[in-house]
């Protein structure tokens, strides 16, 4: 055997090598992204079963709030629609309203000292704002999962490699995070 074949036939096998080194790593990183996915989405179908009990027991003190109420509830029909669809982007958007309702929500709450009394009314706002912390969490790791993915996809020489076997880069998870306080002068003015 020529020492150019010999040659030729170890830089074929260390490509070969290198390539299934980089498809193994992208699969990983691409299940690792659909994991943490899932791990958000039991958090969001937790809160979605929260939120209605959180409504009802609202709407017993809260007659004349049924604004409030709805929009929360229109929030929520929207989230799990933009869930159930896997709309990243719309999904964002409907968190975003569900959080300012939630917000308002809670807010207008404070002027009801019924309902702040009421055990339920406090152990259903301590479990969703639990709910709510732990899916900040996984939003942050399932987009870190979704970083490493894309920056892998899109690296040379890896991209050649990603690219001839269809992998494709995975869309953060965002939300806009109006931390605006709320203005309880405006609210009961």
């Amino acid at each position: 055997m020529s020492p150019t074949l010999v040659i030729l036939l170890v830089a074929l096998a260390l490509l070969a090598i290198y390539a299934i080194a980089v498809y193994n790593a992208l699969v990983r990183l691409k299940h690792q992204v659909a994991k943490n996915w899932s791990n958000i989405d039991v958090v969001l179908k937790q809160r979605h079963d929260e939120l209605p009990k959180l409504v009802s027991v609202c709407r017993q003190y809260m007659r004349y709030e049924q604004e409030t109420l709805q929009r929360v509830v229109e929030a929520r029909g929207a989230v799990f629609a933009a869930r159930e669809r896997g709309d990243l982007r719309q999904l964002g958007e409907a968190e975003t309203a569900l959080r300012a309702g939630l917000g308002q929500l809670l807010a207008i709450a404070e002027s009801y000292p019924e309902l702040q009394a009421d055990r339920a009314f406090r152990d259903l706002g301590a479990r969703i704002s639990q709910l709510e912390d732990t899916i900040a969490d996984r939003r942050e790791l399932y987009n870190e999962s979704v970083n490493l993915l894309n920056v892998r996809l899109a690296q040379f020489p890896d991209l050649l490699i990603a690219r001839r076997l269809g992998f494709t880069p995975a869309s953060l998870l965002e939300f806009s995070e109006a931390r605006a306080d709320v203005d309880l002068d405006a609210l009961f003015g």
